[in-house]
């Protein structure tokens, strides 16, 4: 089975749609799955701790066009966590955390700890039962093999196998970069694409 893994859309129309076009072409088999932070959260984490009932339109960017394209499942990231926390709205919370696919776990990647240059730096902190993790979070494509990122610089487009050791693999961002990860379970292989800007 092949998968279409994106990440970090955050409320982006013009750079979803970019990146759905891309995988209707090159990967009309597979299956969407989104990796949180679908939605931008537009209060701040500090001043979100003391805030509730917040009407949604004053808490996130939600336009009825960008609803539309949403057609595919989610886990929900942080952006997602802080609109259910400052709205009350349970609809974002109850996106789940975390799914399991063939061979793989998907998170959103806030749950670990990062580094100041946005590199993961403790991912024992989570209970995972598979060899392959695809998360985003950073917005930075990789693959990390005990939190050490071994691919640099990304060759988009290209088949990458991944032999039997646990990896980590960040698909990128939506937003901003246009990137995402097909993951092909058979083959155990990965490939990072990125749309171009015009």
């Amino acid at each position: 089975m092949r998968y279409a893994l994106l990440g970090d859309l955050h409320s982006s129309i013009d750079d979803t749609k970019a990146v759905i076009q891309q995988i209707e072409e090159v990967a009309p088999d597979s299956i969407l799955i989104g990796l949180g932070d679908l939605y931008e959260c537009t209060i701040g984490k500090k001043k979100a701790i003391n805030l509730s009932n917040v009407p949604l339109k004053a808490a996130a960017i939600i336009e009825e066009d960008f609803e539309k394209i949403l057609t595919f499942p989610s886990i929900r990231g942080n952006q997602e966590e802080r609109i259910s926390s400052v709205t009350g709205i349970q609809r974002f919370a109850a996106l789940p955390e975390k799914l399991v696919i063939e061979g793989a776990t998907l998170i959103h990647g806030h749950q670990i700890e990062w580094d100041k240059k946005w590199e993961p730096v403790n991912t024992s902190v989570l209970e995972i039962d598979t060899s392959l993790v695809f998360f985003g979070h950073s917005h930075r494509s990789g693959i990390y093999l005990e939190s050490k990122k071994i691919t640099e610089p990304i060759d988009f487009g290209k088949e990458i196998h991944l032999p039997s050791n646990n990896y980590w693999i960040n698909v990128g961002s939506v937003v901003d970069n246009r990137e995402w990860c097909l993951y092909d379970s058979e083959k155990r292989s990965i490939c990072f694409m990125k749309v171009s800007h015009i």
